[in-house]
Parts: C-alpha cells; sequence; structure tokens
C-alpha cells in the first residue's frame, strides 16, 4: 500500500509541484487570483503549450529543435508580409505560413536523419539561418496593419475562454492521440529509447526523425501564427530565445532528455508551471535577469532529476 501511493505521489509530482506554486503565488500577491491575470496567464501558456507539443516529439526521440523560436519568428514575419505587403488574404497567409514551417521542419529532419548532423548541431544552424532570412523579409522593421478578423485567433473569445487556448487544448489533444493510439507515437517511444533496436524491429527509424522535426515544425509554426495575432505586429524577434522556455516546459513536464519516456498529460503540467512562475515573478516585480536565472536553476534540476532517475533505473 505505501508503495502504491509513492508511486501515485512520484508520478504526479508535477502537478503537485504546481499546485504548491499556485498557491503560493496567491498568498504573493492578491492581483494574481484576478480573472483578468489569469486569463492573461492563460493566453501566454497557450503560445507556450502548442510549440512543447512538437518539441516533446523530439526529445522522446532523444533529440533536441533548437530552431523552434526562429520558426516561430519566421512564421510571423511571414504571414504578415504575405498579407501586408502581397495582398494575400487571410486564410491563403495562414497555410502558406504553416506550410513553410513544416517545410522548415522537414529540412530540419533530412539535416538529422540522411545528412547524419547531430540535431543540436542541426537546429542550432537553421535557427541562425532563419532568423537571418526573418531580418532580411522585414528589413529588419515590424510589420503591421493586418485584417482585423485576423486579431480572433490570438485575442477573440469563445464565451469566456479565450480563442488561444481552444487552439492549445485542441493541439494537446492531438498530441496526446498521436502518442497514444497511433503506432507513429509508438515509434517515437521506441527509436528513443533504442534506436538499433528499433531498425532491428523493421522501424523506418529515418522516416519517424522526418515526422518527428516536421510535426516540431508545424506546432511551433501555428504558436508562431497565434502570437503574431495577439501582439498585432510582426516583429524579428519575436520568437528570440522562445526555444528555452519551450524545453523547460517539456524537460520540467518529465520527458526524459536521454529519450523514450514522458507523458503528453505532464508537459500540461510543466507548461502550466513556467507561465505560472514567469506571471508571479513579473508581479512581484521580480527582475529580468534574475527571472532569467530561476528558469535556468529550473531547468537544471529537472534535467538533475531526470539523469538520478536514469541512474537508479540501471542500477
Amino acid at each position: 500500500m505505501k508503495n502504491k501511493v509513492l508511486n501515485i505521489v512520484k508520478d504526479k509530482a508535477i502537478w503537485i509541484v504546481f499546485i504548491g506554486l499556485f498557491i503560493g503565488f496567491s498568498m504573493a500577491t492578491p492581483r494574481f487570483l484576478s480573472s483578468n491575470n489569469l486569463f492573461t496567464i492563460a493566453r501566454q501558456v497557450s503560445m507556450l503549450g502548442i510549440a512543447s507539443i512538437g518539441m516533446t516529439f523530439v526529445i522522446l526521440i532523444a533529440g533536441i529543435d533548437l530552431s523552434v523560436g526562429s520558426i516561430i519568428t519566421l512564421v510571423n514575419i511571414i504571414a504578415a508580409h504575405l498579407m501586408v505587403d502581397r495582398g494575400f488574404s487571410m486564410f491563403a497567409a495562414v497555410a502558406v505560413s504553416l506550410a513553410i514551417a513544416v517545410l522548415v521542419g522537414t529540412l530540419n529532419g533530412f539535416l538529422v536523419s540522411t545528412i547524419g548532423i547531430s540535431a543540436i548541431i542541426a537546429t542550432f544552424t537553421t535557427q541562425i539561418v532563419f532568423e537571418g532570412a526573418s531580418y532580411l523579409i522585414s528589413g529588419g522593421t515590424p510589420i503591421y496593419g493586418f485584417d482585423e478578423r485576423f486579431k480572433v485567433i490570438g485575442q477573440g473569445y469563445v464565451g469566456p475562454i479565450p480563442v488561444p487556448v481552444i487552439i492549445m487544448i485542441v493541439c494537446f489533444a492531438l498530441g496526446s492521440f498521436i502518442l497514444n493510439k497511433t503506432y507513429f507515437g509508438r515509434y517515437f517511444y521506441a527509436v528513443g529509447g533504442n534506436e538499433e533496436a528499433s531498425k532491428l524491429s523493421g522501424i523506418r527509424v529515418g522516416l519517424t526523425k522526418y515526422l518527428v522535426f516536421a510535426l516540431s515544425g508545424f506546432f511551433a509554426g501555428l504558436a508562431g501564427i497565434v502570437m503574431l495575432s495577439r501582439t498585432n505586429s510582426a516583429q524579428p524577434t519575436a520568437g528570440l530565445g522562445y526555444e528555452f522556455d519551450v524545453i523547460t516546459c517539456v524537460v520540467l513536464g518529465g520527458v526524459s532528455v536521454s529519450g523514450g519516456d514522458g507523458k503528453m498529460s505532464n508537459v500540461v503540467a510543466g507548461v502550466l508551471i513556467i507561465g505560472i512562475l514567469t506571471n508571479g515573478m513579473v508581479l512581484l516585480n521580480v527582475s529580468t535577469y534574475m527571472q532569467m536565472i530561476v528558469k535556468g536553476v529550473v531547468l537544471a534540476l529537472a534535467v538533475g532529476f531526470d539523469s538520478i532517475q536514469k541512474r537508479r533505473a540501471i542500477v
């Protein structure tokens, strides 16, 4: 009975941390529980959550995608450029931008799977390339002046629920379905757990990596569309450093950096923790630099905990 309780607590530890932080910030500042602030948190975490789904897939196969922030920026700039400078309709601009995000993700898959470059180097390289492309397209200046209907994606409501939150919930449901109900979702776990064994069992590892990075590109692109609609302005630095927060959310949510282990439901908790941690520190007037330190410590603790768990499993 005792072991059963301990296993339940261990499995739900990330949610216990979330509840503790929520209560702590509620007591520290009365503004935290205001409806306006809670809706602000919900809208902010929606973009993190959407991008975290693709990153979850990548980390599950023991990879990493450092280009997520630059893909978000690139989609911001391309969608805005098509609507404002090229006369594309809102729907056409979104469709083209998301298609480019998928192609960009596929390029990452090509570099990692076919060329054989390590994921961290391949995606760091494309991160630099996409950032440069964003500056070239925008000329280094913001792009604004969209169709008013475009604001609905990032600023609209369905009843009391913000549209970005609905999009995030749908995306998490889709991500969970992919992992738990599809054969290629099981391939993600298998490849991350043991790539050589996966090859020997007939899994097309190369194709799996292509799919994973393409999905990462798609979800990053969708997060970029939501961000563009929310800010109503495309900035050439829109997604700068965003990959750090996304990776922190996923690792904090218990997805093993060694691959092959993790749950989408716990990633939700990781996203919520980073969201309320950031918001709470802002309300408490914690400096930006101190916020960076705190997030860095959180990521180090999450990775460290994962490493300890892996060593214990081996022993």
